[in-house]
């Protein structure tokens, strides 16, 4: 009884920790015209905006926050006037009444922008489902763009992979960094090809959970990346993370180039000579195998923060 009173007051000591402390989120700034249909939920005048007849292979973001919203593949011609889309990234929008009591709007799931309003029940494709969007709430990040190029719509962009516990509160805690412009959950470092949750929860596969976490390399560097996943978990713990036990739960950097791995041994390094007995390991990425739907932004979703990562300042 004494046991389980005091792992209910650590989860309640961690819960109470991480509140205190969010990463900032970083958000681009806007212009007037930007500012009234993003902010203020303004609507921008039918077939004028830049996206509207696009045709580009690629991905739309949202133009406050970078944050990945809808697949090119998903886009369609509706004739309305504003870009259309029958299906959004899983966990990228956010659905509410709209302040006419009647509409739906959408948003941002990460930061809230004003997105524009979804309708359903027009079978207008097969999946019956219109998010009617305003240009001006958008940029985009052409298909090319993914392997790291630069171009004339998206800078540059790189890529982390990190384990560290449970990856919702990895990817919550990546979610709110400077420079991250998406994320996504999944399984890494086993012997199966894509493996399902309830295959990784069974320590038979060999994976860990882990965030993928693509960035701009403009606004942040992969140091600063590596310096906040050792900080928003304990790196000194072996196959777990607080109360979450298990092989899929350790932690590891997995670098994705040499100057990856060099930056992680350096910082590993530097806390070892502060004192701490650091297990994370150092791996090369193999495959990164995209985690189910129902785990991608997960708090996100639920509205909520995570009990199991608690950041601590060690840089």
């Amino acid at each position: 009884m004494v046991r389980e009173k005091t792992v209910v007051l650590a989860i309640l000591a961690c819960c109470i920790s991480v509140s205190s402390w969010s990463a900032p989120m970083k958000l681009n700034p806007l212009t007037p015209e930007e500012e009234s249909v993003i902010v203020n939920k303004g609507t921008e005048e039918p077939f004028t905006g830049k996206y509207c007849d696009y045709k580009g292979k690629g991905t739309y973001v949202c133009r406050r926050c970078g944050a990945a919203l809808y697949r090119s593949d998903d886009k369609f011609d509706s004739g309305c006037g504003w870009p259309s889309f029958d299906d959004e990234i899983p966990g990228a929008v956010r659905r509410q009444l709209d302040a006419d009591g009647r509409r739906t709007e959408i948003l941002c799931a990460k930061c809230g922008a004003h997105l524009g309003h979804v309708f359903l029940g027009e079978h207008r494709t097969p999946k019956d489902t219109r998010h009617c969007v305003n240009s001006i709430s958008l940029d985009f990040v052409p298909e090319g763009a993914k392997s790291g190029a630069a171009t004339a719509d998206k800078p540059k962009t790189e890529k982390a992979i990190f384990a560290g516990g449970c990856f919702w509160g990895v990817e919550y805690n990546f979610q709110r960094a400077k420079g991250v412009i998406s994320t996504r959950v999944g399984y890494i470092g086993g012997n199966k090809d894509d493996p399902t949750y309830k295959e990784v929860c069974r320590g038979d596969t060999g994976h860990a959970e882990a965030v993928e976490v693509t960035y701009d390399p403009a606004q942040t560097t992969y140091e600063d990346m590596a310096k906040l996943f050792f900080e928003i978990h304990d790196p000194t713990q072996v196959d777990c993370q607080r109360p979450d036990i298990g092989e899929q739960y350790r932690s590891a950097v997995f670098y994705l180039d040499d100057q990856q791995k060099a930056t992680a041994e350096k910082l590993i390094k530097i806390l070892r000579d502060k004192g701490y007995d650091v297990a994370t390991q150092v791996l090369p990425a193999g495959t990164f195998w995209p985690a189910e739907d129902y785990h991608q932004q997960y708090y996100e979703k639920k509205h909520g923060i995570p009990y199991c990562h608690v950041y601590t300042k060690r840089f």
